[in-house]
């Protein structure tokens, strides 16, 4: 009984996660401006062409390596900031 009442409260409260990480290349920006740039888009404050502001978007900066990793649950729109970010110069593993 534990078990069909943890599996269902497990379906209820969890959703599907999409992961990137973006790297930095010889071409593109520091990786921390992006960060920062992230951080207003997601609290509303920059708006990033054609792309709707994702609420609940989680951003980890990993800035010694060059990287930073972002997550939501909102599948399209991270599929258009992806596109957003690779279009200026940003190298990304893609959406897993």
């Amino acid at each position: 009984m534990a078990k069909g009442v943890a599996e269902r409260w497990l379906k209820n409260a969890s959703a599907p996660e999409y992961r990137l990480t973006v790297y930095e290349s010889g071409t593109s920006k520091p990786i921390r401006n992006i960060v920062n740039l992230l951080r207003s888009f997601r609290d509303g404050k920059a708006r990033i062409g054609g792309i709707q502001t994702i609420s609940d978007l989680g951003i980890g900066s990993e800035a010694s390596a060059g990287a930073v990793t972002i997550w939501s649950t909102n599948h399209s729109e991270l599929l258009k900031l992806d596109a957003w970010l690779t279009k200026r110069g940003f190298l990304s593993t893609g959406i897993w």
